[in-house]
């Protein structure tokens, strides 16, 4: 009696490259695209152009490197492209990213506040801005209720991220306290959280071993 054909195991499927720059080029000209586009609104047309057009990053991947540029000094846009160009190219990546992001950006607010300092008593001029300002709230808000569906993936879990997130408005928009407290108050609070909840996480695994 022959003996029983033993099943060939089946190759689990690759998960798909990551998109990324092709060239040095395409992060420079990516950054220039991205800054022409920020008026305001900026943080609504960073997670729009790298996480939805491109892909070069995940929404949670957003969330994070974002969290990280905050704290750095310096603008929040200019510190996440040095932290994309160096994931990608490294050092030569980092300043690619950056000088797409203020070259052309830079002699184009050079212009406008040549304009602007000839026509800024005029009232149309003072409306008009008054009404992009409307708009860049608008984006904001948008790109906040688009980030905030990485919450449900979180480590602490979406009840705790959302009192998390309450404090945050109350603390800023209602109290009016200063950036310089909240982020390492209310920020510093929730990565020891989050630290602990991944260890405890990863020591429960270990304790019940492979199943």
């Amino acid at each position: 009696m022959s003996a029983p054909a033993i099943p060939t195991p089946v190759p689990a499927p690759l998960a798909p490259e990551r998109k990324r720059p092709a060239n040095l080029s395409e992060l420079f000209w990516a950054f220039t695209w991205l800054a022409l586009q920020g008026f305001g609104g900026v943080l609504a047309v960073v997670q729009r152009e790298l996480v939805d057009r491109r892909g070069w990053i995940t929404n949670e991947e957003f969330i994070e490197d974002w969290a990280v540029a905050q704290i750095l000094p310096g603008p929040n846009v200019v510190n996440l492209s040095m932290m994309i160009g160096d994931r990608y190219f490294g050092l030569r990546g980092a300043v690619t990213a950056v000088l797409g992001m203020l070259c052309i950006p830079m002699l184009l607010v050079i212009s406008v506040a040549v304009l602007y300092a000839h026509y800024a008593a005029i009232s149309q001029v003072a409306g008009a801005l008054r009404g992009m300002g409307a708009v860049a709230a608008g984006l904001v808000i948008g790109a906040g209720f688009r980030l905030a569906t990485a919450l449900k993936k979180h480590a602490l879990g979406l009840p705790v991220c959302v009192v998390i997130s309450v404090v945050t408005f109350i603390a800023m928009a209602i109290l009016r306290l200063p950036l310089g407290w909240v982020l390492p108050v209310v920020g510093g609070s929730a990565c020891v959280l989050t630290w602990f909840k991944l260890g405890s996480d990863a020591a429960r695994a270990a304790h019940k071993g492979p199943a």
